[in-house]
């Protein structure tokens, strides 16, 4: 099996606005801290931004990517030669596919503050999940390195 001729790699970082929200969580706590002192004020500070980012940090660690003819996203890794056709999903079509389209057997790598996706069919008949909905900033370009892939494996 050959690597796929087009790799791709995605991370699904949290946005900018995340990191300011971790900040004024622990800001937050440092005024909740600030009746007992200086001392406690400054680690309620220190101690709410640094859980407030690690957790916005690992909710935004997720990656999507195709390699060794292998779709890997998130915990799912899935051959190439597993899946069917891609639809590249606009801002309005993703959030259809979302909300009311989606079908409850369907594996979701969701993330809402990115507003893209690509859908892709699974068809192997021993997977019952029908389709891949895959938040991506780049849904064509995911769909061409899949393709590349399946090329390249077969």
């Amino acid at each position: 099996m050959q690597p796929s001729a087009t790799p791709y790699e995605e991370r699904l970082t949290a946005p900018r606005s995340w990191w300011l929200i971790s900040f004024l969580v622990g800001l937050a706590m440092a005024l909740v801290l600030l009746p007992f002192g200086t001392l406690p004020l400054l680690g309620g500070l220190v101690g709410g931004t640094a859980v407030a980012a690690v957790m916005a940090s690992s909710y935004g660690s997720l990656r999507i990517r195709v390699v060794g003819g292998s779709l890997i996203a998130g915990e799912a890794r899935i051959p190439v030669t597993a899946l069917g056709a891609t639809e590249v999903l606009d801002a309005e079509e993703a959030r259809a596919w979302r909300t009311y389209k989606a079908d409850t057997r369907a594996f979701l790598l969701l993330r809402s503050y990115i507003p893209t996706a690509l859908k892709v069919e699974v068809t192997d008949p021993e997977d019952p999940t029908p389709y891949l909905y895959l938040s991506t900033r780049d849904p064509q370009g995911l769909a061409q390195a899949l393709e590349a892939a399946r090329k390249a494996v077969a």
